[in-house]
């Protein structure tokens, strides 16, 4: 690793500046899912054990630049104390005297950063102010990572500066997965649609072994190689873009695995009568007949294949998981894969959008061996993208 870690940092006495992202969603004033404020909790109390000041950066929202009461982080003390186990101390105007008397042991959470115009256009202002808060700055919001904001990027430059722990863990189990992963190495992309995975399918061909492709995407490759799929979820200005990914990938070396059969109905919704159709080339589907999720054929198909890979890069779900029946093959092939990497088989990393409820529902989440909690900066790592909050920290 190319960047320092609190371990490799003197706090005792310090104001440590951390960058988090506890952007967590709420229902009538209370967090609903804590997950994003479990995770930090590490680098809180080590900072502390090694008699740092914790002062709290975080984003909650998108005021634009402007203070919205109902998007202040004070909502989410009670989850954050509670995660903690002790209290938090939350100040709406910062001044940098005001934290250096406060007295050792003290957790300081600061206002949502997103009520100064400055944070999101990355003002050098802005930074100056904020380092003025801490004496080093530690980044521990890998999922904001993407983002070139003054929290995030521009203060990294002004103060001795390192990786949090959730950072150093999402940091090392994504170069395990992609930069120098144990080969073969494979990845199952699935999602709605092409489009929106465009860089990240043209980046993982010519890095991958194995790319299984998965969900209504599927489909417009499938249409790329002839087959009507009649209603079914594709994208007709994308065939020339799925074609010349299939081309890419056969010049790398990179087999692609398609559905060879699909369960097909005429309504999206659960419990809609379906049958088993041979997906192909030749596949002519009726105008009302859809593809929802890959068949049984295509299910032992990704299941034998994963039985041949040492890495596995997960993102997007196989099939439209959040309704039954359609959720068969996404939950078999986490099923499969969590079985892999308990065997010590597998080193499985799994992030982005609705990767990880479809995990969750699968119930295999907990065995994989690394789940990102990001969504956009787990997807622009992949692509192979330069991460302003990772490359502030290198430098």
């Amino acid at each position: 690793m190319s960047w320092k870690t609190l371990d490799d940092m003197e706090l005792a006495g310090k104001r440590v500046l951390v960058r988090v992202d506890i952007n967590v969603p709420v229902e009538a004033g209370h967090v609903t899912d804590t997950t994003r404020i479990d995770r930090i909790i590490p680098t809180i109390r080590d900072i502390l054990a090694k008699g740092g000041l914790p002062v709290l950066l975080a984003h909650f929202g998108r005021p634009k630049g402007k203070v919205v009461p109902e998007m202040s982080l004070r909502v989410t003390l009670p989850a954050l104390e509670k995660a903690l186990g002790q209290p938090v101390t939350f100040v709406e105007r910062p001044d940098g005297a005001g934290l250096k008397a406060m007295p050792a042991g003290t957790v300081v959470l600061v206002e949502n950063t997103r009520f100064s115009p400055g944070e999101e256009a990355n003002d050098p202002g802005m930074a100056q102010f904020l380092a003025t808060l801490g004496d080093v700055y530690c980044n521990d919001a890998f999922s904001a990572a993407h983002r070139a904001h003054a929290s995030t990027e521009g203060v990294a430059h002004l103060l001795p500066s390192c990786a949090g722990r959730l950072m150093q863990e999402e940091l090392a189990a994504l170069e395990a997965a992609l930069s120098t992963p144990k080969r073969p190495v494979g990845a199952v992309v699935g999602g709605a649609k092409v489009s929106t995975k465009i860089a990240l399918l043209e980046n993982l061909v010519n890095r991958l072994d194995l790319l299984v492709i998965g969900g209504g995407m599927a489909n417009t490759f499938l249409a790329a190689q002839g087959a009507k799929l009649g209603a079914s979820l594709q994208e007709a200005d994308h065939i020339d873009t799925a074609r010349a990914i299939m081309a890419q990938a056969e010049k790398a070396g990179c087999r692609l695995l398609l559905p060879v059969d699909g369960l097909v109905a005429r309504a999206f919704m659960a419990g809609a009568p379906h049958e088993v159709i041979v997906l192909g080339p030749d596949t002519v589907l009726e105008a009302d007949q859809m593809v929802l999720d890959a068949g049984p054929e295509s299910v032992k198909a990704v299941v034998d294949a994963l039985g041949t890979l040492k890495t596995l890069i997960w993102n997007g779900p196989l099939g439209a998981f959040e309704i039954s029946p359609f959720d068969q093959a996404t939950n078999a092939a986490a099923a499969e894969a969590a079985r892999l990497t308990k065997a010590g088989a597998l080193i499985s990393v799994a992030g982005g959008g609705d990767t990880v409820a479809a995990l969750n529902q699968a119930g295999a989440a907990e065995s994989f061996t690394y789940i990102s909690t990001a969504g956009g900066a787990f997807l622009e790592w992949m692509e192979g993208k330069v991460l302003p909050g990772v490359a502030a920290l290198e430098r």
